[in-house]
């Protein structure tokens, strides 16, 4: 086991041109299907969130794995670096994307960070690679691994595994995959996760595997063509606004005067809640997809 993580998803980076290059002929070739394919704007903004998202976790990717390591020494249990353990890691690290994606949309402070990926009308392959410029939400929800004991190369390892079989799963040129769709997160699963459409809210968080929404009770199947993007669109291609418009949007509410469990309220729970009995505008303007549900105390 090497003492620190190869990055997979650099390496990765030429199949992701050349798969969008594929997606993109085979889109505009089949453009009379109602297909949405490529605008050059939108790519042009999700590509510069990628990159943006690279250089920032370059960075973040090593205080994160600084971070498991100092769990790993502080715990007993060592698993090894077997075949039936990275097994296990697999079902393991995705259990910890099923719910660190979940909460990312149902509280607000960690959906301003996750709402980037979300802010898309289009959907394709350039859309996986609209990320987030604040991974810092994210590093906590790993860290039962290395308290079980996992290598923290390991734990690196796998996480960008999971992200590289996420790539993929963004396209429209993919329909169903017949019994696959019981046990992976397909293209089909993942559009659902990526609709606006109100019975496609709060469904589909999987990494890999969609057991985990059929287990939790958030699985909806693609019974209607999605919608994509946000329930209230922001309308921008600039990327700092990508990046940052929910966390302004929160500090904007949480300057109003209001008692401060409205304040907390605004900030930690659901990205739609409202202060019971205020109705006006300004508090706050929903701006998800998954996770938008308005909810009061």
């Amino acid at each position: 086991m090497p003492d620190t993580p190869i990055d997979l998803t650099l390496y990765a980076i030429p199949a992701f041109i050349f798969l969008m290059a594929v997606e993109g002929l085979y889109l505009w070739r089949h453009r009379e299907s109602g297909l949405q394919g490529y605008a050059t704007r939108d790519t042009a903004a999700s590509l510069s969130m990628g990159l943006g998202y690279s250089a920032i976790n370059m960075v973040w990717k090593g205080i994160a794995f600084a971070f498991y390591t100092a769990l790993y020494q502080l715990t007993p249990l060592r698993l090894g670096t077997g075949p039936l353990v990275w097994v296990a890691l697999l079902f393991a690290d995705d259990l910890c994307y099923y719910w660190f994606h979940r909460i990312h949309h149902e509280s607000r402070f960690f959906w301003a960070s996750h709402v980037v990926h979300h802010s898309s009308e289009h959907y394709n392959l350039s859309t996986a690679l609209r990320q987030t410029w604040t991974p810092m939400t994210n590093t906590l929800f790993w860290a039962p691994l290395a308290l079980l004991g996992f290598h923290p190369v390991m734990i690196v390892i796998q996480q960008a595994i999971s992200l590289l079989y996420q790539f993929w799963i963004h396209t429209e040129a993919v329909g169903r995959l017949g019994p696959l769709e019981w046990v992976l997160n397909t293209p089909s699963h993942h559009r659902v996760h990526h609709g606006s459409n109100p019975r496609y809210l709060d469904r589909n968080y999987a990494g890999i595997f969609i057991i985990w929404d059929r287990l939790f009770g958030t699985f909806q199947a693609e019974d209607e063509r999605p919608v994509y993007g946000l329930t209230h669109n922001i309308k921008t291609y600039n990327p700092l606004r990508i990046a940052f418009h929910e966390f302004a949007a929160i500090l904007r509410d949480v300057r109003r005067p209001a008692p401060l469990r409205v304040r907390l309220g605004l900030v930690f729970r659901g990205p739609g809640w409202k202060a019971p009995g205020d109705n006006t505008e300004s508090l706050p303007a929903p701006t998800a997809s998954a996770g938008e549900h308005v909810s009061s105390a």
